[in-house]
This record gives C-alpha cells, sequence and structure tokens, in this order.
C-alpha cells in the first residue's frame, strides 16, 4: 500500500485545510482551489479535510464529499490527499470512508468518538469496522478532552488486527513516554502526528515522531521547524517557532476562535478572501481582533526569515 513511495519517510506537517465560505455560507470552491496549491507549492507532503479545522460538523454529507473531490482534482497527486470521515456510528463513518475512497483519496482518516465513555474492547470493535471497510492507509485521530488518549497496548492491537493503519494523531501533552512505548509495542509500524496546532513540535520531534499537523495558515513555518529540529539544526527551529508560538497559544484558547485566527492569518498571507465562517460562529471583539493582527504581524516577519533557514536536501 505505498504512499507516493513515501510509505517510510516522515510526512512532516500536513496541514487541516479549512473550508472558505462565500458572503452567502457557500463553499467558496475556487479558494479552496488555491489553499490545495498553496499545499503544492510549499513543498508539503499531504493535507487532510474535512476536519475539525475545516468546520466539517457545519456541513452537509454532500458537501464533505464535494470537499474531498475538490482537493483530489487540484492535488492531481502531487499531495497526498486524507480525507477525513467522522463519524459516531461505525456503520456510517464505513460508508462515508468507502465514498471518500472512490473519490480518490489517498488515505482515510477518522476521530474516535468521545461524545461518551466507551470501553477498549469496544472501541476496537468500532475502529476495526472502520479500517477493514477500505484497503486504503489509516490515519486514526484521538483527542480526549474527559481523558488520557488510546494507550499503546490498544494502537498494538489494533495494528495487528488491521495492518492498514499507519499513522496516529495524538493531542495531549507531556506525550513523549508514550509515544516511545507505541513504538516499541508496534514495532515502528505505526507512526505518530503530532496534533494541537503544533504547540508540542519542538518537543517531540526529537522523540520519532512523523510530523504534525496544524492549520493550513502555518504549515510551511512548522513544516521547517520539524524539518530543521530533525535536522539537529534546533536553534534555527526555536528562533521560527518562537515567532508563531504566541498565535497558537492564543488561537487554541476555543476551537471557534481557532477558525477566526487560521482563516484571519490566510488573508494576511494574501491566500484568503475573507475570514466567515458558517454560524453558529465566535464573533470577536475589537480588542481580540486587534490582537490578532498584532499576532500576524509577528508570523509574516517569520514567513519572510524562512529562506534564512535553509533545510539540508538530505532531509527535505
Amino acid at each position: 500500500m505505498p504512499l507516493n513511495g513515501m510509505e517510510n519517510e516522515p510526512l512532516g506537517a500536513v496541514p487541516i485545510v479549512p473550508v472558505p465560505f462565500t458572503s452567502g455560507e457557500d463553499v467558496d470552491e475556487d479558494v479552496l482551489r488555491l489553499f490545495i496549491e498553496h499545499a503544492v507549492s510549499a513543498g508539503l507532503r499531504a493535507v487532510c479535510l474535512p476536519a475539525y479545522g475545516s468546520e466539517f460538523y457545519k456541513l452537509s454529507e454532500p458537501e464533505r464529499e464535494r470537499v474531498i473531490r475538490i482537493a483530489v482534482e487540484q492535488a492531481r497527486k502531487r499531495v497526498l490527499v486524507i480525507a477525513q470521515s467522522n463519524h459516531a456510528s461505525a456503520r456510517v463513518a464505513a460508508e462515508i470512508a468507502k465514498r471518500n475512497a472512490g473519490a480518490g483519496a489517498d488515505m482515510i482518516s477518522f476521530a474516535l468518538p468521545r461524545l461518551f465513555p466507551i470501553p477498549d474492547a469496544d472501541m476496537l470493535n468500532y475502529v476495526s469496522t472502520l479500517l477493514k471497510s477500505v484497503s486504503l492507509p489509516f490515519l486514526l485521530q484521538d483527542f480526549n478532552p474527559g481523558g488520557p488518549t488510546v494507550q499503546p497496548k490498544f494502537v498494538a492491537e489494533l495494528s495487528s488486527r488491521c495492518p492498514n493503519l499507519r499513522y496516529l494523531k495524538l493531542e495531549e501533552p507531556v506525550m513523549a513516554s508514550k509515544i516511545r512505548a507505541i513504538q516499541r509495542e508496534t514495532e515502528d509500524r505505526v507512526k505518530v502526528l503530532e496534533g494541537w496546532g503544533g504547540l508540542y513540535v519542538l518537543e517531540l520531534t526529537p522523540v520519532g515522531i512523523a510530523g504534525l499537523m496544524p492549520g493550513l495558515a502555518l504549515a510551511d513555518v512548522l513544516h521547517r521547524v520539524f524539518l530543521l529540529r530533525r535536522a539537529g539544526r534546533s536553534a534555527d527551529a526555536f528562533a521560527i517557532f518562537e515567532k508563531v508560538l504566541p498565535q497558537i497559544v492564543f488561537s487554541l484558547q476555543n476551537m471557534e476562535l481557532y477558525l477566526y485566527c487560521e482563516k484571519r492569518l490566510l488573508v494576511a498571507r494574501g491566500l484568503g478572501k475573507n475570514e466567515l465562517r458558517r454560524s453558529a460562529a465566535y464573533t470577536p471583539d475589537a480588542d481580540c481582533v486587534s490582537y490578532v493582527e498584532e499576532l500576524n504581524e509577528r508570523i509574516l516577519e517569520a514567513v519572510s526569515q524562512l529562506e534564512s533557514f535553509p533545510v539540508p536536501a538530505a532531509t527535505s
């Protein structure tokens, strides 16, 4: 199951692509294509949508399938398209995964249903149903506000049942020891990607993560941070990261605030037309708007300095 020949290479930054909207709250397909093209031109290896950072929970099922088809059409195999296939029902999620595979996705992603506590045995059955629904590689995401994310033995058991589980996106603090345990338990068959906006990338790159999953607006910057850190250029990696860290921390206070910050930064970078999100959406006050603009100025400065921190060809 090759991933464009990259199955043994780190993915680096895999952006969650936001879904842009017109003033009438329709999906802006032209801007979405520009977003995919930006990922290609930035040298990224994969994109993921429609996830929480894409406002998938505000899209209809036909719209979700449509944005996957647009991404596949625009990517033209220049980047991998990872199709998020979330649903609390294993049966429905499997149907979504099949449709996304039929639309040309390169990989299927889904988040564990954490609406209510579910025993590990039942969660294993849920995930196994999804992974056996199509032959594509899978990425499993786990964000658990009510407790810890999946444990290493859970991942190892799942990997033994379903060898097409290739990646695991985890979003929790201080998880270096968990990542090392997952590497041991799965004999490194399952690679870990760091989520939560890239907040922990400097901590976890030396541990051996395969990359991170930030928003599109910072993906090229954080991709450079990851590659520099991985190449042993830690001072350079920190110099860039310190410019963008305040924006990451501020935006992650609230998911709807994050969506505003993400789209506003895309506008500041000349990549998006507006910061519109579908209602219900967070409306920032004047002080928030002013601060976000200030943070974005620092990020634009970091972007302008990226070429001052070239990455050795062997690690790019």
